[in-house]
């Protein structure tokens, strides 16, 4: 029969973590030896584990001698629950993925420029090679399409200044007439436009309030994005399920 080993456990952080849960039990804060009364600690022991976690800024210590939770605490709830959403969106790329046979990519646009969160990929669904930089291309994907079309004129303009279109295949747009004529559609679509041989879909993605804050897309080869263009409905559908895991 084999014996079960215990795992090796380090007390003080134990007692720190035990500490912090007396802590996180009076919204009010609590004194020292209170805490300590709690916890099940020597006072002393009490006393250094709260000066380090004071010091850390897990805890904070009011001018009256209690203890409340300090703001890193707020930091660890606020990455736990950026990781949550990450987990949400890129559960929807991934089904999106599967489901159509494609990669698939998620952006945002911040501080007027555009930024890849997340890919969905695989061997039998590569990515596009991005290194050229979406914001300085965004004239030549679906993905910054899709981003300039949400864009308040003036937004758009400012962006466009600041990004000239160069050319990248022989059907890259270079010529902002045309390119804005192209960004009234439903469906942003690059046609070889930023890389050849491959083919791009994207549709917005909107906050709370109905304002775009980014886009979902995705590649595969030319002659088989007439079929994804016709799955629109689906991309739509893995959109508006990354909004509402933002905006949980």
């Amino acid at each position: 029969m084999k014996e079960t080993r215990r795992p090796t456990l380090i007390v003080s952080v134990q007692r720190a973590l035990h500490l912090m849960e007396a802590v996180a039990s009076h919204p009010g804060g609590a004194p020292a030896k209170q805490l300590a009364r709690q916890a099940g600690l020597p006072l002393a022991t009490t006393y250094h584990l709260l000066r380090t976690l004071v010091f850390e800024g897990y805890l904070v210590r009011t001018a009256e001698g209690a203890y409340l939770l300090g703001d890193q605490v707020d930091s660890l709830q606020n990455d736990r629950r950026a990781q949550d959403r990450l987990a949400r969106v890129r559960e929807a790329l991934r089904s999106l993925r599967d489901e159509l046979g494609v990669a698939a990519y998620f952006s945002l646009y911040e501080d007027g420029e555009i930024r890849v969160v997340d890919i969905a990929d695989g061997p039998r669904t590569p990515r596009v090679d991005l290194s050229a930089g979406l914001s300085q291309t965004a004239h030549a994907t679906a993905i910054g399409k899709c981003v300039l079309a949400q864009l308040p004129a003036r937004a758009r303009r400012d962006h466009l200044s600041r990004h000239p279109l160069i050319g990248l295949t022989p059907h890259t747009i270079t010529r902002e007439g045309e390119l804005e004529r192209r960004l009234d559609s439903s469906l942003a679509l690059d046609r070889e436009e930023y890389a050849l041989g491959t083919g791009c879909a994207a549709v917005p993605v909107t906050d709370a309030s109905g304002e775009a804050i980014g886009a979902v897309a995705v590649s595969c080869s030319p002659a088989k994005l007439a079929r994804i263009e016709v799955s629109a409905p689906r991309i739509r559908d893995a959109a508006a399920r990354i909004n509402l895991a933002l905006t949980i």
